[in-house]
């Protein structure tokens, strides 16, 4: 029994000594977790904007309109470039009345019929929200009317101006398909002469501010 005992005894030193001289088991980390974006902003979109507009001068009122575009966000980046097209019908305006002689009084008005712009954009995803800045070519269609009710007169001529636009907003995916945006954009437009009753003028700078807010539809 002894024996037995001693050569149990033996066997398990052998053993544990055997252990002791393998090499230790390498270890390997494991890969980090690849980031995926919860959100990809790529894809076409439409939409319906609208808001408010001024000039330096009195020139205000509201505007509505569409837009439609096309976002590129590359995997694993949280910058997104894109290209904007947005058009609205509008009714910023001015108007003046004044005596122009005898008691005769004539009033002249100032509008923006219309407006659009050609954009390029560029911004910086979080997750869901969007910040960028957007800057192109822009568009304005406005009217220039003089009227005389005691004469009976009236002048108006429409002219289509053109110019630049840039400006900037926060876009939010509210849902898969559906964001909702705030942005704001400073046009400035090239002078035209108008010609009212044969009275030619130069129209000179045409700036104005814009505050929209709007929706658009993400294609998936």
């Amino acid at each position: 029994m002894k024996s037995l005992l001693l050569t149990v005894s033996l066997l398990s030193l052998a053993t544990a000594a055997s252990a002791a001289d393998l090499p230790a088991r390498p270890y390997s980390k494991a890969p980090p977790a690849a980031v995926v974006a919860a959100y990809n902003w790529s894809g076409f979109y439409i939409g319906a904007m609208g808001g408010y507009g001024w000039d330096s001068g009195n020139a205000s009122g509201a505007f509505g309109g569409g837009t439609i575009g096309y976002n590129w966000q590359l995997p694993a980046s949280q910058f997104v470039f894109g290209i904007e097209v947005d058009a609205a019908g509008a009714s910023i305006k001015d108007s003046l009345t004044a005596d122009i002689g005898g008691g005769v009084m004539a009033t002249e008005e100032l509008k923006i019929n219309s407006f659009g712009s050609v954009t390029g954009r560029a911004g910086f995803a979080l997750d869901a929200a969007l910040i960028y800045a957007k800057g192109g070519f822009a568009w304005a269609n406005r009217r220039d009317s003089v009227s005389v009710p005691a004469l009976g007169a009236s002048f108006s001529d429409n002219q289509t101006h053109t110019g630049y636009t840039i400006g900037g907003g926060l876009e939010y995916l509210f849902m898969p398909n559906w964001s909702a945006k705030g942005e704001y954009m400073f046009t400035s437009l090239g002078s035209k002469t108008y010609n009212l009753g044969g009275d030619l003028f130069d129209s000179g700078t045409i700036d104005f501010h814009t505050i929209k807010v709007g929706v658009n539809y993400h294609f998936r």
